[in-house]
């Protein structure tokens, strides 16, 4: 086993979380998380509004591409799961169509039904080597459907012009149009609805999917974690890193999860290449509107999960029906449910946050999704500055640069922004990129997740798990490499 020295673990979500568990867990106690938010859980906490509404930073659930992933949340909340097959669907023309669409056009009129199934058979199928996202959804979809579904949905959801977004990250997340198929449905007038990774997901039974996290949060040593502690500058020759209240911490190893380019601005020592390769990172904020109900639920929503819209009549290009997931997401007592909306904000699809409550609640009506005397219970309103970290072009080449500038410092930058690889970002990913890069740096595996998003997202690593007993263990650290180190009294710099 190699010794990476002292290990300092800045952030407590899913990264920072699955690499101080594996690290535990292979017996290395010589480790300290630090998080600035006073419960752990990062962008996959839970909050109860004034009204005892709970609510996720945006639609989350769990479905997964790892054993090990999936046996470490066993572990963490044993059977406190609810069960739920999915059923997304799409709002527009004034009907729910399920998703993807594009195997479902038998649900548009007939004669858009049949230019958008035209445009599909028309499309050149593929696009020219090194075609933006725009240029792709062309030759693979057609006009029609561009222009009626696939270029304002995603323009709503990215925020930023299509023609800057490149196409590497799309992997398993898109599906292509298999024409024999779609005029099966068409003829046939038949749902297609099984397409999709996610086609059963789990989900908490009580505290959203912040009990997730807590509950990982909870296997590990108390003293190994240290909330409320928010890191302000990083010092990388020197491998300091200064806490808002004026500790510094020495590290001989740092695993950030912090947004790439956050680290980069609070970090002195980093070169210049790497600060510049930082400036072609973009990102999309993203707010989250939960509204909270009480009156009939109307029966189109029946047990639908979520929604996308692409129309603009709206300001949200997803609402998650929240109540579905969980009846403990309510207030007790007859008649409570509750919609969750997600909005993008860039520099190009400013958002104003004064008027999206009423915009929201305006829509959820015009869109059939609240009946005129719901009553409006509650409005919560989140604003995440990072919530999707964008694939634009130039993105991969920044990162070849950044990522080993840092690594040769003994940092390494992982987790939904940490890496900034969309591909590799949902809760699952993002652990795991912790768990691989614990075992790297003990000597014990390589990192999969960051280097190879198309294996792991085909389900390559579904059922290899690294336990030899098959059972995410809990961590003992009964035979731990190294001394420890902590928050409690004077740290090694000397500062109290």
């Amino acid at each position: 086993m190699n010794d990476p020295g002292r290990v300092l673990i800045l952030g407590a979500g899913p990264t920072g979380l699955g690499a101080a568990y594996r690290l535990q867990e292979l017996g290395f106690d010589d480790y300290l998380v630090i998080e600035a938010a006073s419960t752990p859980g990062g962008l996959a906490s839970s909050f109860v509004d004034e009204a005892g509404f709970t609510w996720d930073v945006g639609g989350h659930v769990q479905f997964s591409h790892y054993k090990y992933y999936d046996r470490l949340l066993d572990r963490a909340l044993g059977d406190a799961w609810l069960c739920h097959e999915r059923e997304s669907w799409v709002w527009m023309h004034g009907r729910f169509i399920p998703y993807p669409l594009q195997n479902n056009i038998h649900r548009f009129d007939g004669e858009v039904c049949a230019r958008v199934l035209a445009g599909m058979e028309k499309a050149a199928g593929r696009a020219p080597r090194g075609a933006s996202f725009r240029e792709w959804l062309l030759h693979t979809f057609g006009q029609e459907l561009c222009d009626l579904f696939l270029f304002p949905y995603n323009l709503k959801v990215w925020g930023y012009p299509l023609d800057t977004i490149d196409t590497g990250w799309m992997g398993e997340r898109v599906a292509v149009p298999d024409l024999d198929r779609i005029r099966r449905n068409v003829r046939k007038h038949r749902d297609d609805v099984s397409w999709g990774p996610n086609s059963t997901f789990r989900f908490p039974e009580r505290g959203g999917t912040g009990a997730i996290w807590q509950g990982v949060a909870g296997l590990l040593p108390a003293d190994r974690l240290a909330l409320g502690n928010r890191a302000t500058a990083v010092d990388l020759a020197e491998r300091a890193v200064t806490l808002a209240d004026g500790r510094t911490l020495r590290y001989d190893t740092l695993v950030t999860t912090i947004p790439l380019k956050a680290f980069a601005a609070m970090a002195t020592g980093l070169d210049a290449d790497a600060h510049r390769a930082c400036d072609v990172l973009v990102s999309s904020a993203c707010h989250v509107l939960g509204i909270g109900l009480r009156g009939p639920e109307p029966a189109a929503l029946g047990r639908k999960c979520w929604v996308y819209f692409p129309e603009a009549n709206s300001p949200y290009y997803r609402v998650t029906v929240f109540s579905h997931y969980s009846p403990h997401n309510v207030p007790e007592g007859e008649g409570y449910w509750s919609l969750m909306a997600e909005v993008c904000e860039t520099p190009c699809r400013p958002a104003h946050p004064t008027v999206l409550g009423d915009w929201t609640v305006r829509a959820f009506r015009e869109d059939g999704l609240i009946d005129p005397g719901t009553e409006v219970v509650s409005v919560w309103h989140r604003r995440e500055m990072f919530g999707y970290p964008t694939p634009a072009l130039g993105r991969d080449e920044a990162l070849s640069v950044v990522l080993p500038a840092l690594a040769r410092q003994r940092v390494f930058s992982r987790g939904r922004f940490g890496a900034w690889k969309y591909e590799v970002s949902n809760q699952d990913h993002s652990c795991m990129q912790g768990v691989e890069l614990a075992d790297a740096l003990l000597g014990e595996g390589e990192e999969v997740t960051i280097h190879r998003p198309d294996h792991v997202n085909a389900g390559a690593f579904k059922n290899v798990c690294p336990q030899d007993d098959g059972e995410a263990s809990a961590p003992s650290g009964t035979t731990a490499v190294g001394r420890g180190f902590s928050l409690a009294g004077r740290d090694d710099a000397g500062r109290g």
